[in-house]
């Protein structure tokens, strides 16, 4: 098994900080990654399927996972 590549470590420290308000995680998408929000979200939801990515960091993946179940339940 590969190790994350830059970008994929940098997605997940990215989520793992905290934003103040509205607007500033997307900002730091765009300074920091140089990516569009739409695309960050879209990398991200497939790292959270990678097992690199749960070995890499598994309290943040974990987290987001439930998230998304949760969110998915909703519908």
């Amino acid at each position: 098994m590969t190790d994350l590549g830059r970008r994929e470590q940098d997605i997940l420290a990215l989520e793992r900080r905290g934003f103040s308000g509205p607007g500033a995680k997307e900002r730091a998408i765009r300074e920091e990654l140089g990516l569009a929000p739409v695309r960050y979200y879209q990398l991200l939801n497939a790292l959270l399927d990678d097992t690199r990515a749960l070995a890499h960091d598994p309290v943040t993946v974990n987290r987001l996972r439930r998230i998304r179940e949760g969110k998915r339940a909703e519908r």
